[in-house]
């Protein structure tokens, strides 16, 4: 081993992209929007069928599908989550989200580990946990 591989830096990541499926992309992008406060990046197709939001450092992919890829009624009983969002003041995050009328599936609550969290369902059912 050479000394240049003894100490080479891993690889860093320096970001995730959830991929949301959803049914109808610019319904999808508005709510975004709308009520999350988040920016298109960009849609593509036509009709379209992929498009990109995002807020600050937080990217989310949207992909259409004509049918949900995991049964509505497990997801909602298991609470699987979409995506995990980590944001520097999730109380005031959460007064603002509940201005805009966004639909909860959990509200504001601390967790046992420590973490304040709530979780918003989109207009697809995916749930995004807010901590």
């Amino acid at each position: 081993m050479t000394t240049a591989t003894a100490t080479a830096a891993k690889p860093v990541l320096l970001n995730a992209q959830p991929q949301l499926f959803v049914a109808d992309i610019r319904a999808s992008c508005d709510f975004f929007v709308d009520k999350l406060g988040f920016a298109v990046v960009f849609i593509y197709g036509e009709p379209p069928f992929y498009a990109q939001v995002k807020r600050d450092g937080a990217f989310l992919n949207l992909r259409h599908a004509d049918a949900p890829p995991i049964d509505p009624g497990l997801r909602d009983r298991e609470d699987f989550l979409a995506a995990s969002l980590t944001v520097d003041d999730v109380d005031a995050l959460y007064l603002e989200f509940q201005k805009s009328g966004v639909p909860f599936r959990q509200t504001l609550r601390k967790e046992p580990w420590g973490a304040t969290t709530f979780i918003v369902k989109d207009p697809d059912g995916n749930l995004l946990l807010f901590a």
